[in-house]
Order: structure tokens, then sequence, then C-alpha cells
């Protein structure tokens, strides 16, 4: 465990000399609207399950696709730790059973540094045990990405940052007794790429690939 400690260390050390620069910025209109939205939703569910992200968490059709009305789905499309972190208050009033995670590859766009992604995860991670002891953390992995796309540019191209990010996240994992699911190597092609049988932007998941993710989360027991 010293050795892990040490490595999670030095994931969070490195990078940060010479990147003062640091895009904190997440509130855009549609963020808004969601968090308004989430804001006004009561409380009326016991045992909920929250899925907790960006966009590609935004777009599953979570309750649905699990056939449990228990799930509730937090993502917002484009949002980053930053965003999490500002609005994950809503999450922990709610004192959910479980929280699935999954956020990063819009922070790797803005060219966040891979120390600060892992800092923002640590700190979410933190206060959702603080603020909601009760709750069982999943963190997934960052997916993989295809540059064979080119609708999303400024996320592609990112291999090595994802791959350190989710070794990083492996870490935080065990050193704070959470939960952590690699759905990134489920995910990948022969050449190291998000599969194109799962994506149709190089980004964004086809129902085909939230199949292969809701089959991952259950055949685990996760759910």
């Amino acid at each position: 465990m010293q050795k892990q400690l040490y490595t999670l260390s030095a994931l969070l050390l490195a990078g940060i000399a010479g990147n003062a620069q640091v895009d904190t910025t997440y509130n855009t209109t549609y963020y808004g609207q969601k968090v308004s939205q989430f804001r006004q939703i009561p409380d009326t569910d016991k045992d909920e399950i929250i899925f907790l992200g960006d966009s590609i968490t935004d777009i599953g059709e979570w309750a649905e696709l699990l056939n449990n009305k228990k799930v509730k789905n937090r993502g917002i499309s484009s949002d980053v730790t930053f965003g999490v972190l500002n609005r994950l208050d809503e999450v922990t009033h709610r004192k959910p059973s479980k929280v699935f995670i999954l956020i990063g590859i819009n922070d790797m766009a803005k060219n966040t540094p891979d120390s600060i992604i892992l800092s923002n995860y640590m700190k979410i991670v933190n206060r959702i045990k603080t603020e909601s002891p009760g709750t069982k953390i999943f963190i997934q992995s960052i997916f993989p990405t295809n540059n064979e796309f080119t609708e999303f540019k400024r996320h592609q191209d990112k291999d090595a940052h994802i791959q350190t990010v989710n070794k990083g996240l492996q870490l935080l994992a065990q050193q704070a007794g959470c939960t952590y699911i690699d759905l990134y190597h489920l995910l990948i092609n022969k050449e190291g790429k998000l599969d194109r049988r799962y994506t149709n932007d190089g980004l964004h998941l086809t129902g085909d690939g939230y199949m292969v993710w809701k089959n991952e989360l259950l055949s685990k027991k996760y759910l």
C-alpha cells in the first residue's frame, strides 16, 4: 500500500510545475439549465443510484437501460471535474446508495494537467465520503477515443493522458476504499482506439457501447 500511495502522490505532483494557467470554467448555459433542474427534483426515492459525469453519462437512458427507477442521471454535457465539484452537494444531499463517477475527458480537451484532474477526483471522493458516508463509490475509467473521427478534435490524441489518469484513478480507488471499474479495455480495438463498433463520432457511445457498459456493471454485480 505504501508503494501505491507513493505512486499516486507522484502522479499528483507530476506536471504541476509550469502549469499555473488552468482553465477552471464550467458554467455553460446547458450546465446552468441542468443543475437548476436537478435542484428542483425532490428526494423521493430511497437507495438512489446516481450516474455522475459529462455527456457520455448524460446521453445514457440509464433508468430504462437498467430497468430501475431508482437510477438517476446526473450527467451534464461538456462538464469537467471543476463543474462536478461545484454541484456535488446536490448529489450528496440525496444520500444515494451508490454513485458511479465518469469525468475527465473534457478536462483533457482543455489541457488540464493530469495532476489537477486527479486532485479534483480526490476532492470529489472525499466530499462524498464526508457528506454521504453511507454511499458506495464507483470510479469508472476514462474511455478511449478514436482520432479517425474529426468531430471532436480537441478530445483526440490524449491516449497517454487517459492512461495516466486511469492509473491514478485505480490507485485512488484502492486508497479510498472505492471500486474501480475498468471500462477502457472493454471498448478499445486492436489499435488501442475506441472501437468503431461502439461509436459514431470517436468520443461518445452508440447503443452497442452502452450495452457493453451495462453488461459489465451487471456481470460484476455492481448494481
